[in-house]
């Protein structure tokens, strides 16, 4: 199920979210599969807090891996991976359906490896959803920060 506050965004953008049977998209791999791209293309969300107590969404390419030292480059910070309960409690969405979109109070960073891509495939707050959308238009709906935060 679509939580409320995300079919309240997609319908203000005009998008609609791909779903799926419960718990079939927890992973990139999976998600890629299931849709029918590369595993590149699907939008991973993930929570990091920061040293400083700040937490920070950062949204990456399915396919890479966030790098720790360019993470701390661009919050100024060394972060960690949020715990599921941390994720849940200030996303409001559980590790695998974690949402760009509708997150307030945590600086999100958009991968610039996204932007590589035709369109890309966010979860849409469940582990049984994807949304497809442009770089561009993920930036302008979510306001996040374009970063170079993947390891090469």
């Amino acid at each position: 199920m679509i939580p409320d506050r995300v079919k309240a965004i997609l319908k203000t953008h005009g998008l609609t979210a791909l779903e799926f049977e419960p718990g079939s998209t927890p992973t990139s791999e999976l998600a890629a599969a299931r849709i029918g791209v590369a595993v590149g293309q699907i939008a991973k969300s993930m929570l990091f807090k920061g040293k400083n107590g700040n937490f920070y969404l950062a949204v990456c390419p399915g396919d890479r891996r966030v790098c720790s030292k360019k993470m701390k480059s661009e919050t100024g910070t060394k972060v960690r991976m949020a715990r599921g309960e941390e994720t849940e409690t200030i996303t409001g969405f559980r590790p695998g359906g974690v949402c760009p979109f509708g997150v307030e109070g945590v600086e999100l960073l958009i991968d610039i490896g996204l932007a590589d891509y035709p369109l890309i495939y966010p979860a849409a707050g469940n582990d049984a959803s994807g949304v497809p959308v442009t770089f561009d238009h993920l930036k302008q709906i979510t306001g996040g920060r374009v970063v170079d935060v993947m390891e090469t």
